[in-house]
């Protein structure tokens, strides 16, 4: 082993050893210190709003004294959130940011494999507060792990929705959804399943799918229309040329019968 493939191993296992120690953050201080505002007053245990790209949540702590969060990443490991605008709302109103939960002796713990948020020391021991965050989505699929118990509100952006098969869908079932002001809320009385997935869609989606699948049946009947003519003008020119008789001399005296005299 040469000295240039010593070093480069060296590179790998250093960076492998900062990876594992958790030095790799997912979030940033100026990450958690960004503005955001939140619907505090949801009656939901769990709310989530969705905008184009991102999506802000607000969940009610219960009686926990931290909260996980992380994401499974299809290898059977966990991802942390990438989560941003961190806030913590105390019972009676007063929100304080990241650095203010960690200044009243919380703290955001992050590494490779989840970001842990526990809160601040003078929290209410039997909860009431309610912790914040923003993080980033895929623009029609919103799916994210049950953190708490209880009822759950995922309200999609202007226009979208769930209704039609193949386009939409939500899980677990149990929900009921309303549309308000332009938007579809879909509301849970109580998750029990690990996961809420909600595939959503704009409806000039199915305009446009309309549009496509009636192009496509009007080319398919053009094309046919076409085959067709083809076979037929094919058929006329076989049988301008006696390609296509259908019956000849012997099946004509065959007809009419036996010759004269041996009938």
């Amino acid at each position: 082993m040469n000295g240039r493939t010593r070093v480069f191993l060296g590179i790998v296992g250093l960076v492998g050893l900062l990876a594992l120690a958790g030095c790799l953050s997912p979030v940033s201080d100026a990450d958690l210190a960004e503005n955001a505002t939140y619907d505090w007053e949801s009656d939901a245990n769990a709310s989530y709003r969705l905008y184009a790209g991102n999506y802000t949540a607000v969940i009610d702590i219960q009686d926990r004294e931290s909260l996980e969060l992380s994401l499974p990443d299809g290898l059977g490991s966990r991802q942390p959130i990438p989560i941003s605008a961190l806030q913590f709302r105390y019972p009676n109103g007063t929100v304080i940011d990241g650095a203010g939960i960690e200044r009243r002796n919380g703290s955001i713990s992050r590494n490779r494999d989840r970001v842990l948020v526990t809160l601040p020391a003078d929290a209410p021991p039997g909860g009431g507060g309610k912790l914040a965050f923003t993080a980033d989505s895929t623009p029609k699929r919103f799916t994210l792990p049950v953190f708490v118990e209880g009822s759950y509100e995922v309200v999609l952006p202007p226009d979208r929705r769930v209704e039609v098969p193949v386009f939409g869908s939500v899980s677990p079932g149990g929900y009921a959804t309303e549309r308000i002001d332009g938007q579809t809320h879909i509301a849970w009385d109580e998750v029990t399943g690990r996961s809420v997935i909600v595939q959503f869609y704009l409806q000039r989606d199915l305009y446009i799918f309309g549009g496509i699948a009636a192009a496509l049946v009007v080319i398919g009947l053009a094309g046919l229309a076409y085959y067709r003519r083809k076979i037929e003008a094919l058929r006329k020119q076989r049988e301008e040329l006696g390609l296509d008789v259908e019956k000849d001399d012997d099946d004509d005296e065959f007809r009419r019968g036996p010759p004269p005299g041996m009938r």
